[in-house]
């Protein structure tokens, strides 16, 4: 057995006075007989028999006390307070001697107090370090009739603690209520049950309104005025019970009229100063006393005459499935009734009168339910963890809780991380256990020492552990109000106290107490609780520092909102949620709730919002709240977020299956449609579909040398399948599915995969080699080359032919390639004979659309074909001109030219002709030769090979070669063509050239004097290259953004030189090249280098971006991606040499934004995902017209604009603190793209 220390035997007065008139008193002999020969003794006293006061004082007078103590529990902290102030009175002894009282963060115990009163959770904190509570001799439990969760865990606790203290005595005091559970709990400890009043109590039965709210009301409002005139007997004080604080002030709102009533309010969320007013005298007017469930048994107000019980209290009630700690309005059990009806007739006869009717009383339940079946027991589970007492189900309750309950309290404490799987406490649970506070708030300030914000999380931690210090008067509501309303916070009510605490500290250190007590009253602060709450701090700061904490700020403002807010949620994960519609939230577990109207979040609801508690009254109620960002949920808990995931397919950009994923919380989706690797997640599905959707289709960007091998293999089956206009040929998709599935590695799921199992072993990549035999399902013959060749020759050209078996589209049959040059020199009737291969059923086609008449001559069709085309060889003649002769000839039938119907045929029997120009590119195509003629003959032809009097130069290192055209004119193949000479920059050198557009031939024109002059301004260029972009900072700076710096270099230098053209026309003459050389290179080096600076700042920027994006890792890669795409586009060279200085000048500006940007993922990925999704189909338009329309931004002085407008556009969305250049929207940059299309329809290509 453990035994404190013991001390020098304490004072007591040597005689002890009992009031003869408490009932107590008159067995007083029995109660210490009792006390002296049993270690645990019942006592059942009714309310008002001086069990709470004397039982100490007997043990007292029993000799107990004397170098141990006297412990006496109450189950509220005013009942402990006021209790020990009456016994120091009996015993003529100020508080803070003989007798003392302790309750959470007041102690005014001192080693002369032999009685300390405490509340019962001080009793069941001193386990965590006395387990045998060797301080004591005695211990007295009062009130166990309430059923608290601290008492039924302290009176389990006694029963097992009682072998190892055979010394300590128990005394477990009740009203008169089941005391028979008590006893038999201690085996059958002696009951002593003492009477109570000792005047009889009138019960009236008044019996239920059919408005209970209002008639209840106006009842209790006409019961008063009766009472007050003395219709039920003498005049005196009632006391009315009301289900809780929101009845008292609406009750006292409709009674302050009725000036012969002292109304006063009791609570326990009272100031300390309003309280005390009920046990006062004195006073003009009948004393009525509005109170909750707090005056049915802790307290007892004197001097009340009559009782008014609406029957209905607010009982606290917690639900496991919805993990919601409600607080119905329910009828009040039998026992509380008789409770309630104890609290009058103590000094004269009384009256109850209960709004009730008497079937309805004795159809109540006989007890109210005991807080252990009605409570989370998170913390009783973690106390019971700590201590070492073993499972829930196993230890001494006097009612075991509902097991549902029990699960949950360990299911909460998984969710804090404070248990494992198995319910074993883990080394956080065990930091959690040491400090004193409740588990979920525990957890808060363990994950603020993690995120560097523990100083702030320990104030709202503290805060949250105690009544709200900020008081309402009910006459003063507004005022006090407008006095808080300074301390809320725009997005968090938790940072309201952060803002008091910070405000209430300067005026403390300020001020002296009386002047600060004078302050708390005039801004409506309880003096007492604002102190209650710095003990609390304190306290708390203590035990984090125990655990190695350190108790500072580490953050500033911004980070510190965050970081704060994912502390709490570490605790309240089940309070979160997302706004529905008007204030209603979708909360999890699948509640609805709405803001509490209190709640500085209440006008202005957030998206998502994190509550301190919900609570249902009237409605399902979130208090505390503070606005947070979905994706901090992510990272809080990730084992209590359930994920889901949908729609894999393969990306081929990633070489990955990837497959949205939808992550619920609780029930509450927090996050959808998140791509991730489905790999990790089914690596059997994922693999399947690598095969099929990669593998097969050969969907890949860079495959391994099997699949080029294969894929080229199937390609030319394909090929074959297009030529002969057939599917027959290659296998089936399902078993090119086998063949991989049989062969590869069962951890193959992407390409990553697979290269790593392919370099494993070699010889893999042979297996996986396919035969042409294994996927030719029939041979088409030796013939198929001769009949489908890959060529046509005519008249020494060999033109290229493609073969497409896909019917509908422009491409389908056989394509012939047509260079623009050649084509009014290529054959007009010979591609009607297409080729061999499909010559014959093309005839067959075309004698079967002939009138009906003729048809019957020529059958069968087949053979008819087969003679004629015995005598017929492919030449440039009209077809069907060669098949009416040889029909005449052959059959005797006229089949003249418009009997034949070639336009009905399908379309892969008529040539498609694709023109293009001599680099290969496609100018037009069509089935029609003539129309194809006709369009070009007044087109662009392609520029012919160069002739004697060509202005084309090579090697070009000054102007020495004349005036140079805009346009000249030569014949090729009997044509005349039209083309445009340019200076163009070529890789080393500078050269004329003859382009074929004439806007092609400006941008070249644009390059090619750029290049000369950069050749020509030697000693200006080579000092620019040294010392543009050049310092220490810098290099790191490209290191971190990835770009050469060379190349960026030659750049700027050529973009000085492209800004000085955009102001004039280009020179043709050597004149105008002079002029337009010797002003640039004056200005040159200054341009530049100003140029330069605006580029060395943006780089610094970008660079620390890149940095802190990179300690994100692979989070929010969507959104870095783009970030560092667009960086690269800016410093393009294609961007950088045409920007001009009017935009080079915002490069730092940009790159803020990006800067900004990326700082800003960790808590807004989301929303930039939207503004990603708003802002990519933009710039892919620009794109898809630049493809069409090369050098389409530099033509266009619309288009350039519209380039620039994206950027300012990207700023808007990504950065919006920051200004743009010009206004922009997404309604802007429509319009602006409306002229772009314009002028492009002005300008065609």
């Amino acid at each position: 057995m453990s035994t404190a220390q013991p001390v020098t035997e304490r004072e007591v007065p040597a005689k002890i006075e009992f009031p003869e008139q408490l009932p107590v008193s008159e067995r007083r002999a029995d109660i210490e007989a009792a006390i002296r020969d049993h270690q645990v003794v019942i006592l059942a006293g009714e309310t008002g028999s001086g069990k709470t006061t004397q039982l100490p004082k007997i043990c007292l007078n029993l000799g107990r006390g004397r170098q141990l103590r006297i412990g006496h529990t109450q189950p509220r902290r005013i009942a402990a307070r006021t209790v020990a102030q009456r016994i120091a009175d009996e015993l003529n002894t100020s508080l803070g001697g003989l007798v003392g009282y302790q309750i959470r963060f007041n102690d005014t115990v001192s080693d002369a107090s032999a009685i300390k009163l405490m509340t019962d959770g001080i009793l069941l904190a001193e386990l965590t370090h006395d387990r045998d509570l060797s301080a004591y001799d005695t211990l007295i439990i009062d009130e166990a009739h309430e059923r608290s969760l601290n008492i039924d865990f302290l009176l389990g606790y006694l029963k097992q603690l009682l072998p190892r203290r055979p010394d300590l005595k128990i005394i477990v005091t009740s009203a008169t209520i089941d005391v028979a559970r008590f006893s038999e709990h201690f085996n059958d400890a002696p009951v002593i049950e003492v009477s109570g009043r000792t005047y009889p109590v009138d019960v009236q039965y008044v019996g239920d309104t059919e408005d209970r709210d209002e008639g209840v009301r106006q009842q209790i409002a006409d019961l008063l005025g009766e009472i007050e005139q003395g219709r039920f007997g003498p005049r005196g004080d009632a006391l009315v019970f009301l289900p809780g604080e929101r009845d008292i002030r609406e009750l006292a709102k409709a009674l302050r009229y009725n000036d012969r009533l002292r109304v006063l309010p009791l609570y326990a969320r009272l100031s300390q100063a309003e309280q005390n007013r009920v046990f006062q005298s004195g006073g003009s007017g009948m004393r009525v006393v509005l109170a909750t469930n707090v005056a049915e048994t802790s307290l007892t107000v004197p001097g009340i005459r009559y009782v008014i019980d609406p029957g209905e209290a607010r009982i606290s009630r917690y639900s496991a499935r919805s993990r919601l700690q409600r607080l119905p309005i329910e009828p009040i059990s039998q026992a509380s009734a008789n409770q309630r009806k104890g609290r009058c007739g103590r000094l004269s006869d009384g009256v109850c009168f209960r709004l009730y009717s008497e079937p309805d009383f004795l159809g109540r339940p006989e007890f109210t339910d005991p807080e252990i079946r009605r409570t989370n027991l998170a913390a009783v589970v973690l106390r019971m963890l700590e201590l070492g007492l073993g499972e829930v189900d196993r230890f001494p309750f006097l009612d075991p809780p509902d097991p549902k309950v029990v699960r949950d309290g360990y299911r909460l404490l998984e969710e804090l991380g404070a248990v494992s799987a198995r319910g074993k406490l883990t080394a956080l649970g065990q930091k959690l256990a040491r400090l004193p506070v409740d588990p979920r708030l525990g957890r808060m300030l363990l994950a603020a020492n993690e995120l560097g914000c523990l100083a702030e999380v320990l104030v709202i931690v503290s805060a949250m552990s105690i009544q709200d210090p900020r008081e309402r008067p009910t006459d003063k509501q507004t005022q006090a109000d407008q006095a808080h309303a300074r301390f809320q916070h725009p997005r968090s009510d938790f940072l309201a106290w952060i803002a008091l605490w910070r405000y209430y500290e300067a005026q403390r250190q300020a001020l002296s107490q009386n002047q600060l007590r004078k302050l708390c009253q005039r801004e409506y602060l309880a003096y007492m609780r604002m102190r209650e709450w710095r003990e609390i701090h304190s306290q708390l700061v203590i035990a984090c520092r125990q655990l190695g904490f350190k108790v500072r700020s580490q953050l500033p403002d911004e980070e510190a909102y965050e970081s704060i807010h994912q502390a709490l949620l570490t605790g309240l994960l089940g309070n979160v949620a997302q706004r529905d519609e008007g204030k209603q939230f979708n909360a999890t577990r699948n509640r609805k709730i709405v803001v509490f109207p209190g709640s500085g979040q209440y006008k202005k609801p957030p998206p998502w919002l994190v509550a301190g508690e919900i609570v249902e009254t009237t409605q399902v109620y979130a208090r505390q709240c503070g606005a947070i960002e979905p994706d901090w949920l992510l990272r809080v808990n990730p084992r209590v977020l359930k994920r889901s995931h949908y729609e894999p397919a393969w990306q081929r950009r990633s070489g990955r299956v990837m497959a949205k994923e939808r992550v619920t919380l609780f029930g509450l989706t927090i996050s959808d449609g998140r791509r991730v690797h489905f790999g990790d997640i089914d690596a059997k599905t994922a693999r399947e579909i690598f095969i099929r959707d990669a593998l097969v289709t050969g969907n890949v960007m860079k495959p391994p040398r099997f699949l080029k091998e294969n894929l080229a293999l199937m390609r030319s089956v394909e090929e074959l399948e297009s030529r002969t206009r057939r599917r027959d040929l290659l296998i089936e998709e399902e078993a090119l599915v086998q063949f991989y599935d049989e062969r590869l590695g069962e951890d193959c799921v992407g390409i990553t995969s697979l290269i790593k199992w392919l370099k494993a072993d070699r010889a893999r990549d042979e297996m996986l080699l396919l035969k042409r035999e294994q996927i030719l399902v029939r041979d088409p013959g030796a013939a198929v080359e001769a009949q489908f060749p890959p060529t046509l020759h005519w008249q020494g050209v060999d033109y290229q032919l493609r073969y497409q078996f896909e019917p509908g589209r422009q491409n389908d049959g056989v394509s012939i390639t047509i260079p623009l040059p050649l084509l009014n020199r290529a054959p007009r009737y010979l591609f009607d004979w297409l080729v061999p291969g499909l010559l014959r059923d093309k005839c067959i086609a075309l004698i079967k659309g002939l009138p009906k008449a003729l048809r019957k001559q020529l059958v069968p069709a087949p053979d008819v074909v087969d003679a004629a085309l015995a005598e017929l060889s492919a030449e440039d003649s009209d077809l069907c001109a060669a098949l009416s002769g040889v029909l005449k000839r052959q059959r005797g039938v006229q089949v003249a030219p418009s009997d034949w119907q070639p336009a009905q045929l399908e379309d892969f029997y008529r040539m498609n002709i694709r023109v293009v120009d001599t680099e290969g590119k496609l100018l037009g195509q069509g089935r029609d030769m003539a129309a194809l003629v006709a369009e070009f003959r007044s087109g662009e032809p392609a520029v012919a090979a160069p002739q004697a009097d060509s202005p084309e130069r090579k090697n070009v290192q000054r102007w020495d070669f004349g005036d140079l055209p805009s346009v000249w004119k030569s014949k090729a193949a009997g044509l005349e063509v039209v083309a445009h000479p340019a200076l163009v920059a070529e890789q080393d050198s500078v050269a004329v050239r003859l382009l074929d557009y004439p806007g092609e031939a400006a941008l070249a024109h644009e390059d090619g004097l750029v290049a000369l002059a950069i050749k020509q301004a030697s000693q200006v260029v080579k000092s620019l290259r040294k010392s543009l972009l050049s310092g220490n900072e810098l290099v790191l700076a490209f290191a971190a953004v990835e770009i050469d710096r060379k190349q960026l270099v030659e750049d700027l230098i050529a973009a000085v030189a492209y800004q000085s053209l955009r102001s004039l026309e280009p020179p043709r003459s050597d004149a105008a090249f002079k002029r337009w050389f010797d002003g640039l290179r004056s200005d040159w080096h200054g341009e530049a280098v100003a140029a330069g600076e605006q580029l060395a700042t943006a780089l610094k920027a970008w660079s620390t971006g890149r940095t802190a994006g990179s300690k994100l890792g692979s989070d929010y890669r969507d959104s870095q991606d783009d970030c560092w795409a667009n960086m690269r586009a800016l410093l393009s060279s294609d961007t950088i040499r045409y920007a001009g200085s009017e935009w080079l000048k915002e490069y730092p500006r940009y790159a803020k934004a990006a800067e900004h940007r990326i700082n800003r993922l960790n808590g807004q990925y989301l929303k930039d995902q939207k503004a990603l999704e708003l802002l990519t189909p933009w710039y892919q338009t620009l794109s898809d017209a630049q493809v069409s329309y090369p050098g389409l931004v530099r033509l266009s002085d619309t288009a350039f604009q519209y380039r620039w407008m994206l950027e300012e556009f990207r700023v808007s969305l990504f950065a919006q603190q920051m200004k743009t250049r010009l206004p922009v929207s997404s309604k802007r940059l429509e319009q602006q793209w409306h002229l772009v299309q314009e002028w492009m329809e002005q300008n065609p290509r």
